[in-house]
């Protein structure tokens, strides 16, 4: 059998997630090489993600390694993966999704008794949800692999936390070393999660086949979340927010946002939806949003990260 060649962005995270492919993979009786691939969005640190270009800085590497057969799949967690691909190359399964919460690592227990927190994340979307909830705080810019956030994080003195993603430090084994650090974490309830946060997608070319390790609940969940922010026409650094939830077999709920870049405006959704009619909810979802003025708002967004 043809060894599968996995193309991945080299941070301990992303080969983390490469070798759980992998490991899936050789479960099926997959043979695998993991090939390592430098990203744009990992090699240029100091720049927000969102002045790089609104979608795929972390994904054009691996689309042109798979484009030149260099690769024959890549693994990414969804969320960095744009909503359009390259012309030839689709997202062929949707093995797994972890947490979609978004967490707080902060240093003080009496954090939420502060007046004013200066609080790190590189994120438009968390930066949003945070400022509409907390317009006092101040944001800072953060980048960087996990273990190199959270060392920034406990470098700056005035900085009060870091926003991550759970899966993130999860995956990486972070969690229970946090204590240890003179840290402490609280899920972020009330922030919906950026579309596909959690879920491991893997893109190919065309016709592709790797359906023995697809899972259609997290396919369902990737197709709605993904669909509405394609048709907000947002890309994966807009600060929108959409998250599918299970209720039972046959109902599933949605809640989705598009913020303002200050986070002022937020224009919301929560709706539920039977499994069979899952094809058209994202955009229906987001149709909804626009009749309440979400063009305009993504326009203004537009404008003020110099994309068109």
């Amino acid at each position: 059998m043809k060894t599968i060649k996995i193309g991945t962005r080299q941070s301990p995270l992303a080969l983390w997630q490469a070798n759980k492919i992998a490991s899936i993979l050789e479960a099926k009786g997959h043979p695998t090489e993991i090939v390592p691939i430098t990203s744009e969005g990992d090699a240029n640190l100091k720049q927000p993600i969102y002045s790089l270009g609104l979608t795929g800085v972390f994904t054009r590497s691996l689309d042109i390694a798979l484009l030149n057969d260099q690769v024959d799949i890549a693994v990414h967690s969804l969320k960095d993966v744009p909503t359009v691909l390259p012309e030839t190359l689709e997202l062929i399964a949707y093995p797994e999704r972890a947490s979609s919460a978004d967490i707080l690592v902060y240093k003080s227990e009496d954090i939420f008794e502060i007046e004013h927190r200066i609080i790190a994340t590189g994120s438009l979307r968390r930066k949003a949800f945070w400022n509409h909830k907390y317009p006092n705080d101040t944001i800072v810019d953060l980048r960087g692999n996990v273990q190199l956030r959270l060392q920034k994080l406990q470098d700056n003195a005035d900085w009060d936390g870091a926003v991550f993603a759970f899966a993130g430090l999860d995956r990486s084994e972070i969690l229970d070393e946090l204590a240890a650090k003179g840290l402490h974490y609280k899920v972020i309830d009330w922030m919906i999660a950026a579309p596909s946060q959690g879920i491991l997608g893997i893109v190919a070319k065309e016709g592709f086949d790797l359906s023995d390790i697809n899972n259609p609940q997290c396919e369902l969940f990737a197709t709605v979340e993904r669909q509405f922010l394609n048709v907000l026409e947002g890309g994966c650094t807009a600060p929108i927010g959409a998250l599918v939830e299970k209720i039972d077999e046959e109902n599933y709920s949605f809640k989705g946002a598009i913020l303002s870049i200050d986070g002022q405006e937020m224009i919301s959704i929560e709706r539920q939806f039977k499994a069979d009619e899952y094809l058209t909810k994202g955009r229906e979802f987001a149709e909804e949003c626009i009749a309440q003025g979400a063009a305009k708002m993504i326009e203004e967004i537009k404008k003020e990260i110099g994309t068109k």
